[in-house]
């Protein structure tokens, strides 16, 4: 049996979880979430839990009853509490700030970086070089922290890039320190 798919999942008050045929639907104070799901597992809500179980033990559904128990529980959390991720930038000149549904960073590249801001994404970016970014959906929050990240990764030397708040970036030392 998986250790992480016989975990029944909480649904705490003011979420409903809804379980179709293939789709199982999950709506909260923060949004509706919904993903459609294989037809060898089960899930069912008794109150405030919702159970997730497999018709049989092939090695493919075995895998899907973890995956699918963790997507609910996300959806669950997202739907009531959400996800955030915060950037932080480094660097003389660095900045960023948010227009409309667009996101635009000053980079120390000779053109200002500009990324779209995708559909249920909240991000703000403040004067000390924090952008933060929340949204119901977890994978979708560190896809775009990632993209974001990836424009100016942080370098070893002085620092400078965009890093995740929690990320300890290790230094090297330059030319002049190895004498």
């Amino acid at each position: 049996m998986s250790r992480i798919g016989k975990l029944p999942v909480l649904i705490p008050a003011g979420v409903k979880v809804a379980v179709a045929a293939d789709v199982f639907t999950v709506e909260g104070p923060k949004g509706k979430l919904s993903q459609s799901y294989d037809p060898s597992i089960e899930i069912k809500v008794d109150g405030n839990h919702a159970v997730v179980t497999r018709k049989d033990d092939t090695k493919q559904t075995r895998s899907f009853h973890g995956l699918y128990r963790n997507l609910l529980n996300n959806m669950v959390l997202g739907v009531s509490s959400g996800f955030t991720k915060t950037l932080v930038i480094n660097g003389v000149g660095y900045r960023a700030e948010v227009q409309g549904k667009v996101l635009l960073l000053n980079l120390g590249y000779s053109n200002d970086v500009m990324a779209g801001i995708p559909e249920g994404l909240t991000v703000t970016a403040d004067a000390a070089g924090k952008i933060t970014i929340t949204g119901a959906r977890k994978d979708q929050v560190g896809e775009f922290a990632a993209e974001i990240r990836k424009l100016r990764g942080p370098e070893p030397y002085k620092g400078k890039g965009i890093r995740y708040d929690n990320e300890i970036i290790r230094r090297k030392v330059g030319k002049s320190g190895v004498k």
